[in-house]
């Protein structure tokens, strides 16, 4: 795939690889928790977008699914099995979307969804535990660094976001 097309999919990527989830919150190293993580970024990205008044661009959307379905493929996953998994990670996708901002005003505010990271990330269930907190404090910077960010540059930018 052309690199132009791979750029959100690769930070988005390299974010979920962070090795802060997995030794500081010592999340599960797998494919669905990378999956997971990439779509709490990019559900972050697509609000901020909203709320800066803009629309997400649907070609990055599009590129984003198929770098997923392609890592499927490579992955060794038959036609039946990419297609029922990519219907289910779209519907993870925007559960997550619709979910993970529990203020819904216009302005810089954000607030994450404990139920929506529970359900997502079992072993953060306490919302009162360490790795929660630093859990909620990363995506809470995220956002913050995002909003920061101009929109015509926000994807290169995120390489500079340090947790």
């Amino acid at each position: 795939m052309p690199d132009h097309k791979t750029k959100l999919y690769n930070i988005l990527l390299i974010l979920s690889r962070n090795i802060f989830f997995y030794e500081k919150i010592e999340l599960q190293d797998s494919f669905e928790t990378r999956i997971y993580l990439m779509f709490m970024h990019f559900s972050i990205l697509m609000i901020v977008t909203k709320k800066k008044r803009s629309k997400f661009n649907q070609k990055s959307y599009d590129d984003f699914f198929n770098n997923i379905e392609y890592n499927l493929r490579e992955l060794g996953f038959g036609d039946v099995t990419v297609n029922k998994k990519m219907k289910d990670f779209n519907k993870i996708l925007y559960d997550i979307l619709l979910k993970i901002d529990v203020k819904k005003d216009e302005n810089e505010s954000f607030k994450i969804n404990k139920d929506l990271v529970s359900k997502y990330f079992a072993s953060l269930k306490e919302e009162k535990s360490a790795k929660y907190i630093e859990f909620e404090r990363y995506f809470t910077n995220f956002f913050h660094f995002c909003f920061e960010l101009p929109l015509d540059n926000m994807i290169e930018g995120l390489k500079n976001f340090k947790s």
